[in-house]
């Protein structure tokens, strides 16, 4: 688990992925000699998103790099990057001109985001959850399990990655916007004929702890059914445990490709978790091993 000890601890919200951008590129540097297929790295072109090609790519993972946050303001204001869940006296933490920052979250009767450090913090700068990883026999928990296990993922997969692609987007809590570009850049270069997205999704009351990694059968936005049934299908060969899920809203960089030019078929798949865009994000570990699997038997046969 060191390698997302060390993930957990970057600070990169929405519009400051850079600093996942190069920890994945020396991590690239210093590991792929030991992976199966060595890949060529694509970090030109699409501002702070990052690719690995691997072979003969057919199909693409696609992992966010940025978290939720908060930007600083005037008056010790602050204003939500994403949707982060606030409640009073949640520990914060950044870094400004001045040096480092440690604070709480304050949250007035109206509803409108401040905090308590004892200094003007410079405008712009951004706060994250304190960082509290918790890993024990059966959970992990910490912020930003959304997306760090997706980054997790999605590394442990390109160890044994022979073909395909792994493509690392930004923006994803805020909207969206790197995902066309990375789109651009590999139909024209490298096409790619279907993409998983590798993210973390949420225990509901359909979807459960420590019953495998879930195939969601659509969010806000409905995947091509044909696709979304012979991974299903593929899950069942495999006998890879797995849960499936219907939900009528929530998004993901699904919804860049979906909405795109390109007729690439798509799915999401990831472990659940609880206490979504909170500090206190919980994931059980037998579900993020499933995921690990899945992607790895997908990455062979799609």
């Amino acid at each position: 688990m060191k390698l997302l000890e060390d993930l957990s601890a970057i600070h990169s919200p929405t519009g400051e992925e850079f600093r996942m951008k190069e920890f994945i590129l020396n991590y690239v540097q210093e590991n792929s000699i030991r992976w199966k297929v060595r890949p060529e790295v694509i970090s030109e072109g699409i501002l702070d998103g990052l690719i690995l090609k691997f072979g003969q790519p057919r199909t693409a993972i696609f992992a966010h790099i940025d978290t939720i946050g908060f930007t600083c303001r005037y008056e010790n204001q602050l204003v939500p990057i994403g949707s982060p869940d606030v409640e009073n006296g949640i520990p914060l933490t950044g870094k400004d001109a001045f040096g480092e920052i440690e604070c709480k979250l304050v949250v007035d009767g109206e509803g409108r985001l401040f905090h308590d450090f004892p200094r003007s913090i410079q405008r712009g700068t951004t706060l994250v959850f304190k960082r509290n990883l918790q890993i024990s026999n059966e959970f992990i928990q910490s912020p930003y399990m959304d997306n760090r296990l997706g980054i997790y993922n999605a590394l442990k997969v390109a160890e044994t990655l022979e073909n395909g692609v792994i493509a690392f987007s930004t923006h994803e809590e805020h909207g969206g916007g790197s995902v066309p570009k990375i789109l651009n850049l590999l139909q024209n270069t490298t096409p790619i004929r279907s993409a998983l997205i590798s993210d973390i999704t949420w225990v509901t009351d359909g979807v459960g702890h420590g019953k495998g990694v879930v195939i969601s059968m659509r969010d806000q936005n409905v995947p091509r059914r044909k696709f979304v049934d012979q991974i299903i299908e593929e899950a069942e060969k495999s006998q890879i445990t797995y849960q499936v899920e219907v939900e009528g809203s929530g998004s993901s960089d699904g919804r860049e490709i979906h909405i795109s030019q390109w007729p690439i078929n798509w799915c999401f798949i990831g472990a659940p978790e609880d206490n979504v865009h909170s500090p206190y994000e919980k994931v059980h570990i037998d579900d993020l091993q499933s995921m690990i699997d899945l992607y790895c038997h997908l990455m062979k046969v799609l």
